[in-house]
């Protein structure tokens, strides 16, 4: 992770997540900032959303607009 605004981010799961190695983990980052990761690869690439990106992306997942079709 070469991204500066990631440097002393405090990475967690959902308490949803059962322990279980598949998730992703969340951080607060400075300036409402927040990144993503794959906890399988913590050294590896994160997204980081800006405060509205983040709103809208959690709203659809709300909304079931990410799902994939069965």
């Amino acid at each position: 992770m070469n991204d500066r605004r990631l440097a002393g981010a405090e990475w967690f799961k959902s308490t949803r997540s059962a322990g279980n190695s598949e998730c992703v983990e969340v951080a607060f980052l400075d300036g409402g900032l927040v990144g993503i990761r794959d906890s399988k690869n913590p050294t590896g690439p994160a997204l980081v959303f800006a405060p509205g990106e983040w709103d809208a992306f959690t709203t659809g997942v709300v909304a079931g607009k990410l799902d994939v079709p069965a």
